[in-house]
């Protein structure tokens, strides 16, 4: 892991000040001990996670991140993965399609035709077309890329059943939230929402999310 990203500490200020629920989960949050956003910069291995997790619960998708793990001797790159049968992999509590996602992402990151340095330079829409053009990556798949691997500031996956939940829960809102309201919210905490989210996610789960 690296430290975190240089925006954090002005970020958590900056919410703190705009918004009393997140002034209270932010020092809900600020232990010293408090794990905090950072990144693994290791696109193969997060784009990996998220196929797996996708659909499916947090503990299931561990149990068959494990599986995965093994099968690849720990060792989780595109060389290895690409040596893997479909067989091996879908042992892995894989389906088909996150077997054929996984399979053609080794591919594609080992003849080159995906790119992730050019990422770098794209805003984040940009990126999460790009991102989205690989076979199982949907727009919440490239967003949870942006804000785990890239550490991108402003990302608002509302797509994401957790950030909805988080919502409700902290705002007194029924479940789903009204968009209007999702909207507001993500207008009130730009440029920072990725850290709105974190700390959102935090306060319904104790474990911290990592991609």
């Amino acid at each position: 892991m690296t430290k975190i990203p240089k925006y954090w500490n002005k970020a958590k200020k900056y919410l703190s000040k705009k918004d009393k629920v997140m002034s209270k989960l932010i020092k809900n949050y600020q232990s010293p001990t408090e794990t905090i956003l950072t990144s693994r910069k290791d696109i193969f291995f997060s784009l990996c996670k998220s196929i797996i997790g996708q659909q499916i619960s947090v503990a299931a998708a561990n149990s068959v991140f494990l599986k995965f793990k093994k099968v690849c001797n720990s060792k989780i790159n595109a060389k290895t993965v690409s040596k893997l049968t479909h067989s091996q992999l879908k042992k892995c509590g894989l389906s088909r399609q996150k077997v054929i996602g996984i399979k053609s992402l080794s591919k594609q990151i080992l003849d080159k035709s995906f790119k992730p340095k050019l990422i770098m330079n794209m805003n984040d829409e940009d990126a999460i077309n790009y991102l989205s053009s690989l076979k199982q990556i949907g727009r919440w798949s490239a967003e949870m890329i942006l804000l785990f691997t890239y550490n991108r500031s402003n990302i608002w996956p509302i797509q994401d059943i957790g950030l909805l939940r988080a919502i409700s829960k902290n705002y007194k809102k029924k479940y789903l939230p009204p968009e209007k309201f999702v909207s507001l919210l993500k207008k009130r905490f730009s440029p920072y929402c990725s850290v709105a989210t974190w700390y959102l996610w935090r306060s319904i789960d104790p474990e911290p999310i990592q991609y």
